[in-house]
């Protein structure tokens, strides 16, 4: 089997892609990259012909070599068929100067849908060659967890734990996921933040008891956050498709740049197109958007990352981390593939809450990753502005990417739009200057001025009952990670 990928932290540790997707997080607690990636090269004349699960198919046979090419289409096919409210998966829509790629329009409103649709088609193809069984521990923000959980819901041979913020997420995330119907689904609200939560699940995965007590019974423990390169790999297909939308519209030639504006936390959904540039996506700038927890701002300013810092809850609530764990991937590129040097980073990291890159290594970046970050209230007056000029209606996450997407210059510009207005209702309201206190009574109020219908996935959450009520310390985490051992697989 192609052993491709390593552990950012021990060039050393070679998996399969297959391999790599059921493990998640590397042994030694780094993420699986692919030392080769850079060589890859997309065929883009081919790409602005093809439809989106064929250029997935292109992109995913480069990135996945172990799966055979029926598997792929199969896995894709399963994905993407009748599951988006949009033919071509990801739509663009032109606001004013920026184009907005519409990444909401699965089945939980949600830019997570697109990686998460698929991933649990090939996590069951990687099972397949094995005989064991997989439990996924996901920590989230807000998104992710609700998109993991509709896809895994009711997967044989798979299981999944869901862990978020306790009152760190807005209600309709809330709901999305307290309502989550699943033999083997278990969900829990965590006293703390993202980080917490992110923090102690990175730890469940290389802790040796909880490991020995999954292998007696046959189970692996794995993840369905981004530091999996099975929900990674998925997100780089738009940022392509974005790309054949600007040449077949005649906005570019084939070969001409074009930039990026992506609101991000984890540092996952940019480093998706980090990874198509380096397949020979045209590239001119990153622009990596944050909202007031602006540790990435900071970072890709000054090269000191220092997560020593007070946390902020905002009405952006999956961009409220601080603990960027995709950055890692990035470092290991960006430091000639020095996996020594991630490790010293990581390593000081754990123990100091910072660390600090060299200036050749950050002038590097910064040629290709630009930066800001916008406030809450600023956020707010995006989302008043943008609807008054042009009627769009955009959700707090997007409108930070949006602002710093006009705030850039460049031309064109690609911002892109993560979830759904209607997630985020009563904050938007607020910006246009609509009071409602309650999540779903204020998404029929939104109805009234956005354009778009509410989601269908959206519109049925009041009549779900509620499910999942558990809300535990972080240190019950372990306890219920191994019930849910038992629970999660339920013939």
């Amino acid at each position: 089997m192609n052993k491709v990928y390593v552990s950012t932290r021990d060039e050393n540790r070679k998996l399969s892609s297959k391999e790599a997707i059921l493990e998640g997080i590397s042994s030694d607690g780094g993420l699986f990259v692919w030392p080769e990636l850079d060589s890859v090269k997309i065929d883009l004349n081919k790409v602005c012909k093809q439809s989106y699960q064929e250029n997935a198919y292109m992109i995913l046979k480069e990135l996945l070599p172990d799966f055979s090419e029926e598997e792929l289409r199969e896995c894709i096919h399963n994905a993407y068929t009748n599951s988006f409210d949009a033919e071509d998966i990801t739509p663009i829509k032109k606001v004013d100067d920026v184009y907005v790629l519409e990444l909401f329009h699965g089945p939980t409103s949600a830019f997570k849908d697109v990686a998460l649709t698929l991933l649990p088609q090939l996590m069951q193809k990687a099972l397949q060659s094995t005989n064991q069984k997989a439990l996924i521990l996901t920590a989230t923000s807000g998104d992710t967890g609700k998109a993991a959980l509709c896809g895994f819901q009711d997967v044989k041979d798979i299981g999944i734990v869901v862990f978020y913020p306790h009152q760190k997420v807005s209600q309709i995330q809330y709901r999305q996921m307290a309502t989550q119907k699943g033999k083997n689904v278990k969900v829990y609200a965590v006293k703390g933040n993202f980080d917490d939560a992110q923090s102690q699940v990175k730890k469940l995965f290389l802790d040796d008891e909880m490991n020995g007590i999954a292998k007696s019974k046959q189970i692996l423990l794995t993840s369905a956050n981004s530091i999996n390169i099975g929900r990674l790999i998925p997100q780089i297909v738009y940022y392509f498709e974005s790309y054949k939308y600007l040449v077949n519209q005649g906005m570019i030639q084939i070969g001409e740049k074009v930039s990026f504006s992506v609101p991000t936390g984890n540092f996952g959904d940019v480093l998706a197109g980090y990874y198509g540039y380096l397949m020979g996506l045209p590239v001119e700038k990153f622009y990596v958007a944050s909202n007031a927890n602006h540790v990435l701002t900071d970072f890709l300013s000054t090269g000191i990352y220092d997560r020593n810092r007070d946390f902020i809850q905002t009405i952006s609530p999956s961009m409220d981390i601080l603990i960027s764990s995709n950055l890692e991937r990035l470092l290991y590129y960006m430091s000639g593939k020095d996996t020594a040097f991630v490790k010293k980073c990581m390593d000081d990291l754990k123990e100091t809450g910072k660390y600090q890159i060299p200036e050749d290594m950050l002038s590097k970046i910064q040629d290709l990753f630009g930066c800001g970050y916008v406030n809450d209230t600023e956020t707010k007056r995006v989302i008043l502005d943008v609807y008054e000029q042009t009627k769009v209606v955009l959700d707090p996450h997007t409108a930070i990417g949006y602002s710093v997407a006009q705030n850039s210059d460049e031309s064109p510009i690609v911002s892109l739009s993560t979830a759904s207005p209607y997630k985020f209702s009563i904050d938007v309201l607020d910006a246009l200057g609509i009071q409602v206190k309650d999540e779903l009574e204020a998404m029929k109020e939104l109805s009234k001025v956005c354009s778009d219908p509410i989601p269908k996935g959206l519109n049925e959450l009041e009549k779900l009952p509620i499910l999942h009520t558990d809300v535990i310390e972080i240190e019950e985490m372990k306890e219920v990670v191994s019930q849910a051992m038992e629970a999660c697989f339920h013939d």
